[in-house]
């Protein structure tokens, strides 16, 4: 008797070229994303076996990690390290007709902000990058991951990649989200309860009436941060939301390719019978504002909790942010907040910071920038005139990259400060060396933007019960 199949293994078996061994196979990829800072060893490699990308049209690249954020009429990157790989991204696209995102590029931005935003990603896809958060993808039920500089040479040589198979857990969350709350407080708090290594040696599906609730946007966040518990991948199954959300983005897909393509998407589903070999179960309604007050996603509680007082870890992580257990995050000083990065920097997210700060003003003293994920992306917050209320309230209004959700770039933190970040990480020295982050959601970090200090943003959105 035959047994269904979940949505990762029919992914997985339709871009199997061949099996290798039981836990290894030749896995073809439809589209490989890159960014500066993990292709140049790759392009070395190649070159010195003297071999071609082999299918240039299913390479896509972006100049992201390194580049500078401060307004200006023409982006230059100072730093001569950083000017290398940028420019050495731009000659090894050059060379083997690699489409890029360039420096100055009016669409430049976060390879996991673009690539969905200009309908590259589709349902069924296998998508691949050298970058953790490729996971992202999954809220258009394509398998996204993140490979090593070593597998990046193998893809551009092949495009396919020897992959080791992992095993299927499935959570469920049911119910509805409260008024203040968001998907990112969601997947904080899943991240809490089942632990950074939870979902490790897995890939997770998302389902239940609360995750098809979510628009689009949230999913991406939702999935983004699913590799901070572990996992090798996050999906969703495609619905007419993500279907609407990337016909309106792919004109290419049309007529006879829009039936066969319509066709296909609605087979990407879980069978009933389908086994899983974790699973999981949350309620929505249950859900909190949520922040992290450790080093590590999983040292996170909600805003009205209190910090934990066990754990050899959570000694270390107590050490370095300089809190005590028992003590509330609320009221707690911050000198500077961050939106942005491939989580939250999205039109949505952008939306949901306009709405608390429009008529505030940022607390003296307090440094805030707002990086949106592309250049799109600043585009329409302009035309919407976010960005007017943003700047307005005392915000800085940066142009596109990842800015300080690392500190790979001239947007860091210095030693000490304490800042309310929507990033996806809060590892020590993750924003600058010596300096403490506290991840929250966009509408969370605007609050504390305007309070000065991390507070319940529910107390300044209209319709919470708070």
């Amino acid at each position: 008797m035959s047994i269904g199949r979940t949505l990762y293994r029919k992914l997985v078996e339709s871009h199997t070229v061949a099996v290798l061994d039981a836990q290894n196979v030749l896995l073809f990829c439809d589209l490989h994303l890159m960014n500066e800072y993990t292709s140049p060893q790759a392009f070395a490699g190649l070159h010195e076996k003297h071999r071609d990308v082999l299918v240039p049209g299913q390479n896509v690249a972006t100049v992201s990690h390194v580049i500078p954020t401060h307004p200006g009429a023409h982006r230059v990157i100072q730093d001569p390290a950083a000017a290398l790989q940028a420019s050495n991204l731009k000659r090894n696209c050059t060379r083997h007709g690699i489409a890029l995102f360039d420096t100055n590029d009016a669409l430049q931005g976060i390879e996991h902000i673009i690539a969905p935003e200009h309908g590259m990603i589709r349902p069924g896809m296998v998508v691949i990058c050298g970058d953790s958060h490729t996971t992202t993808y999954g809220a258009l039920g394509a398998l996204g991951f993140g490979i090593g500089t070593s597998e990046v040479e193998h893809v551009l040589a092949t495009q396919t990649l020897v992959y080791r198979l992992a095993g299927a857990m499935r959570i469920r969350v049911d119910g509805t989200l409260p008024v203040g709350t968001t998907s990112k407080d969601l997947i904080l708090m899943i991240i809490g309860r089942i632990g950074a290594q939870g979902a490790r040696g897995h890939v997770v599906e998302f389902c239940g009436s609360a995750i098809d609730a979510l628009s689009i946007e949230a999913r991406f966040t939702l999935c983004n941060m699913a590799v901070e518990a572990g996992a090798r991948g996050a999906l969703v199954a495609p619905d007419q939301a993500a279907i609407d959300y990337v016909l309106a983005r792919a004109p290419d897909i049309a007529d006879a390719q829009r039936e066969r393509a319509l066709a296909h998407w609605a087979t990407l589903c879980s069978d009933t019978d389908a086994r899983f070999h974790i699973e999981h179960r949350f309620d929505a309604s249950q859900v909190a504002p949520h922040v992290t007050w450790g080093t590590s996603p999983d040292q996170v509680i909600p805003i009205d909790g209190t910090v934990p007082a066990h754990g050899s870890a959570t000694a270390q992580a107590l050490r370095y942010t300089g809190l005590q257990a028992g003590m509330s995050l609320q009221g707690l000083a911050v000198d500077h907040v961050f939106i942005g990065s491939c989580t939250n920097a999205r039109i949505e997210d952008l939306r949901a910071v306009a709405a608390v700060v429009q008529g505030r003003r940022v607390a003296p003293g307090l440094r805030a920038m707002v990086v949106p994920g592309s250049g799109a992306v600043r585009a329409q917050a302009e035309a919407e005139g976010i960005a007017k209320i943003l700047v307005d309230a005392g915000f800085e209004w940066r142009l596109p990259g990842c800015s300080m959700c690392l500190a790979m770039n001239d947007d860091i933190l210095e030693p000490g400060q304490r800042c309310a970040s929507t990033t996806n990480r809060n590892f020590e020295g993750r924003q600058g060396r010596g300096a403490i982050t506290h991840l929250m959601s966009p509408a969370m970090a605007a609050a504390a933007a305007i309070a000065g200090h991390i507070t319940d943003v529910r107390r300044m959105t209209p319709g919470s019960t708070e």
